[in-house]
């Protein structure tokens, strides 16, 4: 099992997500800041190797403005070579990554133009990890969406979106059952029509399901992964105390943690910690399970 942890390290005192205003967009600013980001996530991936951190989600930010109209630079020329110096490092010591697009990334909108937005979106996360020469093992983790008064329609147009996506895309795109609307179930009826694999979420689970245990619920989800989709990935967390259903605990809740990996043992899988204190939080993880 390789675990790790979305985005940011709070650690090493630099960030892999820098951004800059649209207004203020220039070629100078867009390579300072691309420099920046990539050269953080290069030392990022040193401390994860250090501390034994197989999995990172890798932000989306990391390219500012790279599907929008206003960004007509080839960043994947100018940046040949820290990308693939990054990948490099990356399959040298088995590392699994990640990219979990915004919440306007929505395959199932009503909206024409959300929806082509949201494909340029996925174009860009497909084409970041493709600079890095990673396999398909390396997701793009998308929440189904919203439902707009009527589901069955809802997911009938992520279905129709899917089908004209890129071979790219649909070859790198993972699907989370969520907290409000999609279920574990939900997303089985779309894995059974475009054989996207399922990232099962136990927070979002707790929140929303159909009786399923983890357990079962996983036995649910791990059939969708292919041999060249890796190992099921899954997100783990629990609830913060005192907030709404659904919010990820600052820290890591070290009983939930236990009962987690008691039910879960001897199951395959990657499991990335959505806890507010990013890695700190993995560290913990590790000192318990080698207890």
């Amino acid at each position: 099992m390789k675990i790790g942890y979305p985005c940011i390290n709070r650690s090493i005192g630099c960030s892999s997500n820098k951004k800059f205003r649209l207004a203020n967009f220039t070629e100078e600013k867009f390579n300072e800041t691309v420099r920046n980001n990539l050269s953080c996530l290069d030392k990022i991936v040193d401390y994860n190797v250090e501390n034994n951190m197989l999995f990172l989600r890798i932000s989306s930010e990391t390219i500012p403005f790279a599907s929008h109209e206003v960004c007509t630079l080839d960043w994947k020329k100018i940046f040949k070579n820290e990308l693939n110096n990054i990948g490099i490092k990356l399959k040298e010591n088995k590392f699994r990554v990640s990219m979990h697009p915004g919440q306007f990334t929505l395959l199932n909108s009503p909206n024409e133009k959300i929806v082509e937005k949201s494909l340029a979106e996925l174009e860009y996360h497909a084409d970041f990890l493709n600079a890095m020469g990673l396999d398909n093992a390396a997701k793009i983790q998308i929440h189904v969406g919203g439902v707009y008064g009527d589901k069955n329609s809802a997911i009938k147009r992520f279905i129709n979106t899917f089908e004209i996506a890129s071979n790219k895309i649909k070859s790198r795109l993972a699907i989370e059952n969520d907290d409000y609307h999609y279920s574990v179930k939900d997303c089985l009826r779309i894995n059974k029509e475009t054989n996207i694999p399922i990232i099962l979420d136990n927070l979002h689970l707790e929140c929303l399901n159909d009786g399923e245990s983890l357990i079962e619920a996983y036995n649910m989800i791990k059939g969708t992964w292919s041999k060249e989709d890796g190992i099921p990935m899954l997100d783990y967390s629990s609830q913060q105390k005192d907030a709404r259903i659904g919010k990820h605990t600052e820290h890591l809740d070290s009983n939930h943690f236990k009962e987690f990996i008691d039910i879960m043992q001897n199951q395959e899988f990657d499991l990335m910690f959505e806890i507010k204190d990013k890695e700190r939080s993995v560290l913990e993880a590790q000192r318990l399970m080698q207890n």
